[in-house]
Order: structure tokens, then C-alpha cells, then sequence
């Protein structure tokens, strides 16, 4: 349940690294952090991943266009392309870093569909396992997580395949 690791994204958002304009995503992009910081995992030319701040699971990835856009309908052809490559290679990265049972992939376009960041669509790709629920999610609305973002960012990098 400790979740020391996360001060560091909270610093930065309170310490002006993470401020101007756009989506959170948006404003990382900007901050000039490396991409370690920042724990994007993958850059293509149109699109890139990185982890979610608050995962459900440990490996829980991000895909999503450079550009802010929130309906899928808005990309263009390029983005769209390169979408569905990057979600294929985060599925990938997720199967060989911590060989889940399944997958999950999934958006949610808008806030009425779940969306924490409605203006700036992504995908969601994290491992699942068989009966990888337990009370603490159920019971106390909180998730135990066995590693640092620092540490799934280093073995989802290793595990991009170079394809991508």
C-alpha cells in the first residue's frame, strides 16, 4: 500500500513542471522532462505510450496521438494508423515484461463513458491475471502495486519490441 514513488508526480504537477495549457498529457509533453521522468515507455512519429500515473495494475499503459484531440473520429489517417501499432506493441511489451493471463484494451471517449481525461483520447492496454481482484480494490477502494512506476517504466521499455 505505500506509494512513496508517487510524490515525485505530485511534486512536479505542484511545482510548476506540469503547468500551461492543454491535458495533462499534453503538459507533460511540454515539460522538457526525459522520458524516463515523464515515464513514457514509446515514442513513434504521431503517437507515443506512457504509464498511467494511477494504475490499475502494475504495467498499465497509455496510448495516445501527440495532438489533443477527444473522438476518435477527429484523427487523421496517420494518427489512427500508428494508434492501433503502438496499442499492439504495448500489448506486446505487457505480455513479455509480466506474461498476464489477459489483456485488457479499452477507451472510454467522454466523460459520461468514464473518461478521467476527456479531452485527449487514449487507449488503456494493462496485464490481467485469473482472480486478480482482491478485497483491497473491493473493500477499500485502493490498489497494492509491487513496484515503483520507475521500475515498470525500465521493463516495459526492455520489452517494446523493435517493431514498433
Amino acid at each position: 500500500m505505500w506509494a512513496g514513488w508517487r510524490s515525485v508526480y505530485v511534486a512536479a504537477a505542484g511545482n510548476g513542471e506540469l503547468v500551461g495549457e492543454g491535458s495533462i498529457f499534453r503538459r507533460i509533453l511540454d515539460s522538457g522532462m526525459s522520458d524516463e521522468q515523464a515515464h513514457i515507455v514509446w515514442r513513434g512519429e504521431h503517437v507515443f505510450a506512457i504509464l498511467n500515473a494511477y494504475p490499475y495494475t502494475s504495467g498499465h499503459l497509455l496510448v495516445m496521438p501527440y495532438r489533443e484531440v477527444p473522438e476518435l473520429e477527429q484523427l487523421d489517417a496517420d494518427e489512427s494508423a500508428e494508434l492501433w501499432e503502438g496499442v499492439k506493441g504495448a500489448v506486446a511489451a505487457v505480455k513479455a515484461a509480466y506474461r498476464p493471463h489477459g489483456v485488457n484494451v479499452g477507451m472510454n471517449l467522454g466523460e459520461a463513458a468514464g473518461a478521467g481525461v476527456p479531452s485527449h483520447l487514449h487507449v488503456h492496454v494493462l496485464p490481467r491475471w485469473s482472480a486478480d481482484s482482491n478485497f483491497m480494490t473491493t473493500v477499500a477502494e485502493a490498489r497494492v502495486l509491487p513496484e515503483s512506476l520507475t521500475d515498470t517504466w525500465r521493463k516495459l521499455r526492455v520489452a517494446w519490441p523493435a517493431t514498433a
